[in-house]
Order: structure tokens, then sequence, then C-alpha cells
């Protein structure tokens, strides 16, 4: 009776992936870069913060050329040099984004407390203790802000899209155009549109649906254009398979391509909401920051997570401050909770259920 030995097939190699060697050679580049910084900065009269990450970012290029020159050459020294000079670029690209979450963490998690998301500022002052109100009211002022604004902005941006991608008419080159500027334009210029078309002549009052409009001439444009790019990726053989079936140029379009681009356009909308959600301009100018909770949009003034935070800086006192960091940390939690999402969703291939 024979055996059969089984193989065990060799692992893939990858020569792209550093050695140990590798790693430990840039490990003491590293040191002896960081050891030159300290070493200058402190013989010299550059002085800060800015003054140890430049000379660390010169010596770490210099010594790494060097390094490289006598092992293998000039070509791969010149190639040492470039790829240090794109890493310090991605390293200035997301040393802001690293302090700013970490600043908003320190001076914001000290502003929370059990009662931030249960209770409103209706009888309390925002120089009273921190322990004392919260933000629901800003919570839900947002949410239906936001909800109202995508309730207008979503149709009209697919819709939109599907012109720009689909029907292709004679009005496409002057709505691409439109669509281009009005991503341009600043919040307050779609604040102000609303405040002199909609507040001053005809309601006279400040609500949350005049805020809702000036978000939803916000939102239109990113929900347009992220639409339109998703529905180009969809591939021209399902456009000729629905028609070759019978199907007119609506009935494809509505039952083959929007649900093959499903989770783009879902995507899309994910980052219109991430767009406006921090808006504070508009919201200053159409709903007046009320302190306590409201859910007509229709009557009365209504508070928002952007206007909570402005009415606390504009406070001044060190309790106001503390909430007002407590506000910004939660309002930015939930835009990264909803680009994580985009982000998610978009890394899904277009079409895929």
């Amino acid at each position: 009776m024979s055996t059969v030995t089984a193989q065990i097939m060799p692992k893939p190699s990858k020569p792209w992936a550093a050695s140990p060697l590798d790693r430990a050679k840039t490990g003491g580049i590293f040191l002896a870069a960081v050891l030159a910084s300290f070493a200058v900065v402190a013989s010299t009269p550059l002085k800060g913060k800015l003054a140890y990450i430049l000379v660390f970012f010169a010596a770490y290029i210099m010594i790494d050329f060097a390094s490289t020159f006598i092992k293998v050459g000039r070509q791969g020294a010149v190639d040492a040099v470039f790829r240090a000079v794109v890493t310090m670029a991605i390293a200035i690209a997301v040393t802001p984004i690293i302090s700013i979450l970490i600043t908003v963490w320190l001076r914001g998690h000290k502003g929370l407390h059990i009662g931030l998301f249960t209770t409103d500022m209706r009888s309390t002052a925002y120089t009273d203790p921190i322990n004392q109100g919260g933000l629901l009211h800003a919570i839900i002022g947002t949410f239906l802000l936001v909800f109202f604004a995508m309730i207008i902005s979503v149709p009209i941006g697919i819709l939109t899209a599907i012109y720009l991608t689909e029907i292709r008419g004679k009005f496409t080159r002057p709505i691409s155009f439109l669509v281009q500027a009005m991503s341009g334009v600043p919040s307050i210029v779609a604040g102000l549109f609303i405040y002199a078309a909609i507040l001053l002549p005809l309601t006279k009052k400040l609500n949350g649906i005049e805020g809702s409009l000036a978000l939803a001439i916000l939102m239109i444009p990113t929900v347009a254009r992220m639409s339109e790019e998703v529905l180009k990726l969809i591939p021209s053989d399902l456009r000729e398979a629905g028609v070759a079936l019978g199907g007119t140029q609506w009935r494809s379009v509505a039952m083959v391509v929007v649900p093959a681009a499903r989770s783009g356009l879902i995507t899309a909308v994910i980052l219109g909401i991430a767009r406006v959600a921090g808006e504070t301009a508009p919201l200053l100018l159409l709903t007046g920051g009320s302190g306590s909770k409201n859910y007509n949009m229709f009557k009365d003034s209504m508070g928002s997570l952007p206007n909570y935070i402005w009415q606390c800086f504009a406070t001044g006192t060190p309790e106001s401050i503390t909430r007002a960091w407590a506000g910004i940390l939660v309002l930015l939690v939930i835009v990264v909770v909803l680009f994580a999402a985009a982000r998610t969703l978009g890394n899904r291939k277009v079409g895929k259920k």
C-alpha cells in the first residue's frame, strides 16, 4: 500500500516587502535623525516644535541619502530622497488632522456627563456648572434640519445626476456648469438667499424649515456630483441589456442602472449629510438657536449643534467654553461616523449586493 506524501507549497515571496534588515536600517536612520534634531536645536538659535520637525526631516533625508548612496549608488540614493520627501508630505498632511482630533478630545471630554444627552438648556444658563443642562435640543434640532434637507436635496441631486449621465439633453452642459459652480458657494450665501427670498417677504419669523432649505442648497451639488460619478461607473452593457429586453430608457434606468449603483448612491447621500451637518452660518441667520426642544420645523426657533457651539463660545466663561468643546466633540463624532459609513459603502463594488 503506497502512501501519498503531501507536498507543502512554498510561501510566495514578496520582493517589495521590507526585510528585517531594512526595518532595522530605517529605525537606525530615524533614531539618528531624532538625535541630530535635538543636537542642532540645542546648539543653534533655532527653537520650538517647528524647528525640531524641520531639522529632523532634513537630517533624515541627508542620512538616508548617504547610507543608500554607499550601499547601492546614486540612483538608489535619489530614489531614497524622493521617498523621504513623499513621506514628509504625508506627515504634514496628517499631522493637522491628528492634532485636531487630540485637541478636541482633550478639551471636549471634560464637558461630557450623563445628562448631556438627556437634558436641554431651557432652564440652564451657559455659565452654570458643567453637570447642569445638556445638548439634547441641539442634537434633535440638527437631526431634523439635516433630515428635511435630505428629503429636499436627495431626489433633486440624484435626478440631476441621472439627467447628466443618462438623458444627456441639451441642458446638460449648463446644468453641469451650475452644479460645479454651486459646489463652491459659501454657506453664508445660501443662508442670505433664503433670508432674502423667504424669511423677509413671506414668513418674517425664524424656524427650522428655513435652515433646512439653506442646507439643501449646499447639499444638492455634493449629492449630484457624487451620484454622477457613481452612475458613470455602471457598464453600458447593463443599459443595453435593459433596452434589448424591451424596456424603455426610463424603465432601464429605474430598474437596472439605479439598483446597480445603489451602494454608491447611498455613499453620495451620506457624504452630502456630512457636508452640511456642521454648517453654522445659515443656521445662525435662519433658525434662531433655541435652548429648548422643538419638534415643529415650521414654528418657532430651533437649536442645533453648530448654533449651540457658537453661543457657548460667545458667552466666553470657562464653563461655557467647556460646553462648546463638548459640543464640538459630539459633532465631530457624528461626522466621523458618517464618513466612516461612506467609506465602508464606497469600498464595495458598484452593483454588488
